[in-house]
């Protein structure tokens, strides 16, 4: 019974003590939870984010093939880690180049200790923008101007919002038009909305390569739908020779839409908790309208 207890001691002694906690130690925390902290908001806003998630799915495959002991899964698994880890680095090599450039020159504690105001905010972005976004985009269709405006949902834009010139200005129908125009410094290229401000101007966005869209498409709607293929942006498309109304999302593309149908595009990507209620709400006030004229 005494060498039972003395074994027990000793085994709390080894597992559970407290260890010794030096002010080195609380250093070293704070150095790798600040790392750590920087990697996650690297990777969330570039394309990394959709490789973790497929990383994550792969792993979850691997540990079924683990309890069910599938060994060729686990073989094919085990061979190709090491070419993975290299072709990850091949492929995001320009963003980690341009994450190591930003590193000397970024204020580190402004994004930590920052409070965000919008923080509690459902909304993507207000009434007005919504309202400021459709008369712009079909003036702009009226007098045929072409335009090709992201709008960013839960996928950052960074890396498309660098190719571009900083604006950084809330959204407004004049002023929508104004960049738009032609042989203005800024109507080439795409413009990236985020919540009520447009960020950047005369973006570069990837091309479709997609051999189902139509041949009399150009550049402006193969770009639009490029980027809905790698993020989940919604993109209005203006085109210059028809002017006429398109919607990429989720790598396809909606042709001729009236004011109508881009709005209720918008509410649904407004707020999550409440579209369906708002946009059965502004669809019941627009056929009383249209009773009443009737």
């Amino acid at each position: 019974m005494g060498s039972t207890f003395q074994n027990f001691s000793k085994f709390i002694q080894q597992y559970l003590t407290i260890p010794k906690f030096s002010p080195t130690d609380f250093v070293e925390i704070i150095i790798i939870s600040f790392l750590i902290y920087e990697i996650m908001v690297w990777v969330k806003n570039t394309r990394a984010w959709m490789l973790v998630k497929g990383i994550i799915i792969l792993l979850a495959f691997v540990f079924i093939a683990t309890i069910f002991r599938l060994n060729t899964i686990l073989w094919i698994a085990d061979k190709t880690v090491n070419v993975g880890v290299i072709a990850i680095l091949i492929v995001f090599q320009p963003e980690l180049r341009k994450a190591l450039e930003q590193l000397g020159h970024k204020k580190f504690f402004q994004g930590i200790f920052s409070i965000d105001e919008n923080k509690n905010v459902n909304e993507r972005f207000s009434d007005r923008t919504i309202n400021e976004l459709v008369k712009a985009t079909f003036e702009l269709a009226k007098h045929k101007t072409g335009a090709l405006m992201v709008i960013e949902k839960e996928f950052k834009l960074a890396e498309y919002e660098r190719t571009g010139i900083n604006i950084d200005a809330e959204i407004s129908n004049q002023l929508l038009i104004n960049i738009f125009e032609h042989n203005t410094p800024l109507h080439d290229g795409a413009i990236i909305i985020r919540g009520n401000r447009i960020v950047s101007a005369t973006c570069y966005l990837p091309l479709s390569d997609n051999m189902e869209l139509s041949k009399e498409l150009g550049t402006r709607h193969r770009a639009g739908v490029g980027v809905s293929e790698a993020t989940d942006s919604l993109t209005i498309i203006v085109s210059e020779e028809t002017g006429k109304v398109s919607l990429a999302k989720k790598g396809k593309l909606i042709r001729n839409v009236d004011g109508e149908m881009l709005r209720e595009e918008l509410v649904k990507l407004q707020n999550k908790t409440v579209d369906a209620k708002r946009l059965k709400i502004w669809k019941g006030r627009k056929q009383s309208e249209k009773d009443i004229n009737g």
